[in-house]
């Protein structure tokens, strides 16, 4: 830092200003000689040295000046000096450089030096210094964020309720602006105590299942390191490993699909949690057929149940796995709650004890913008399936109700064409702004028949 060191101050003033110093030492010289065409200049000959014309030479060259000013060349138009002031200051900028950094090194061996025979108070400041950082944030994060002790004991509890996502209610707020309003974060209760340990959770996409069950986990990591909870009460059974297999991941590189991916960290699981782990599972078994894939969750979730016995959230949209719970004393089923509201889905994100009666799949597709064809035609062949006793899955034996549907194909055309929009609608507001849009002539308008227009614009949008 500027002032630690007297001497590093000046080595790097002459490295960094070097030319501001020059021009210092150029300007002086002129007042002295009271020549105002005096320079000083550097070649990689003579490296730096003054110079004036040949006119004003012979001037430094006799008293009282030739006492400061050595000659050194003379040219067909100038006359080049030097001084010792000079040379001592060209010698100053040349080693600056060389001799700040050298300085440099010495002063840090010092303070290396000087750390070293106090490292054991500095650690201890730190430390102090880290548990305060972390205690006065998640004390200011509790307050703000109305959280609340949690119990952890060591029992196999696991209650929560009303508990919230951190994350995802603090982007909902952040969403909802300044003035309040917008999404706010629907709070849902979990009990995986001892007899229903294992929550078999059903619903739609996008209705919340994976949030709640990420929720609970972030819940228990919190608790145990010492943080208080987004819930209104907590009681954490002290969990020795906490395991996750969300979302779709792949490593190609090493020729690891989704699928397989999906079922290496399912291995890791079943293979390794245990009566005081807690686990949450989403989606097993969705990357590959369809009978597959639920009978792997349907093998999954009994060996949780009756050998690992931990505590556990599975998320599935297997609805026939729901059978399960007539046979699995500690497995209890819920489901996010839906609403059909005239033809659209509405996400209520509660969870609600029992089992979904649906998956909603076409309607998420809806909200997702597939085309209005596309739509129509899936829930033409998903009342064929249903009708037809398949359920969610195409085996040998249905291949023939499978190639009916195949037929049925040019039943598609006839979608398109009744789904294909007949015009648009010449009372609509986008056709009568269209229209005003084309009869304006931006040049011919004044400032105040231009606003006019914008609040014309304006109003046919809100009547519209």
């Amino acid at each position: 830092a500027r002032g630690y060191h007297a001497a590093l101050d000046e080595f790097r003033m002459l490295s960094s200003e070097s030319k501001r110093l020059i021009m210092a030492l150029e300007a002086r010289y002129r007042e002295m000689s009271d020549v105002n065409g005096l320079k000083i200049k550097y070649n990689n000959v003579l490296g730096y040295f003054i110079e004036v014309t040949a006119l004003h030479g012979d001037k430094l060259m006799t008293a009282p000046l030739n006492e400061e000013f050595i000659h050194r060349q003379t040219l067909a138009n100038v006359v080049r000096f030097n001084s010792s002031e000079l040379a001592e200051l060209a010698g100053k900028i040349g080693q600056a450089a060389d001799r700040a950094l050298a300085l440099e090194h010495e002063i840090y061996q010092e303070l290396v030096t000087v750390v070293l025979n106090c490292w054991q108070e500095i650690s201890l400041a730190s430390q102090g210094l880290a548990r305060l950082d972390v205690s006065t944030a998640l004390a200011e994060l509790a307050a703000e964020k109305n959280y609340c002790r949690p119990l952890v004991d060591d029992s196999l509890a696991f209650e929560v309720e009303d508990g919230r996502h951190p994350v995802v209610e603090a982007a909902l707020i952040k969403g909802s602006g300044a003035k309040g309003g917008g999404d706010h974060f629907v709070a849902n209760d979990c009990d995986l105590n001892p007899g229903n340990r294992l929550w078999l959770i059903t619903g739609p996409n996008m209705a919340g299942k994976s949030t709640f069950l990420r929720q609970n986990a972030l819940i228990a990591l919190m608790a145990q390191m010492g943080g208080f909870v987004p819930a209104r009460t907590a009681h954490v059974g002290v969990v020795d490993r906490l395991f996750s297999r969300v979302g779709a991941s792949d490593d190609l590189a090493r020729g690891r699909s989704t699928f397989m991916v999906e079922m290496v960290e399912t291995a890791a699981i079943l293979n390794q949690s245990g009566e005081r782990s807690l686990v949450i599972l989403d989606e097993i078994g969705r990357g590959t057929a369809t009978y597959d894939g639920l009978s792997i969750a349907w093998a999954a979730v009994e060996h949780i149940h009756e050998v690992n016995k931990c505590r556990a959230l599975f998320a599935t949209h297997y609805h026939e796995m729901t059978s399960l719970s007539s046979k699995l004393d500690n497995l209890a089923l819920h489901y996010m709650k839906v609403k059909d509201w005239q033809g659209e889905v509405v996400f209520l994100h509660e969870v609600a004890a029992g089992a979904a009666d649906r998956s909603y799949g076409i309607q998420v597709a809806k909200l997702a913008g597939l085309p209005g064809v596309v739509v129509a035609r899936a829930e033409q062949v998903l009342h064929s399936l249903e009708q037809g006793g398949q359920g969610v899955a195409s085996g040998q034996k249905n291949a023939g109700k499978m190639g009916d549907l195949a037929d049925d194909l040019p039943l598609f055309s006839v979608l398109q064409d009744r789904l294909r929009p007949s015009g648009p609608d010449k009372n609509s507001p986008a056709v009568k702004i269209e229209q005003e849009l084309s009869a304006i002539l931006p040049d011919e308008l004044t400032p105040r028949q231009a606003m006019d227009v914008l609040y014309k614009l304006k109003k046919l949008q809100q009547d519209g």
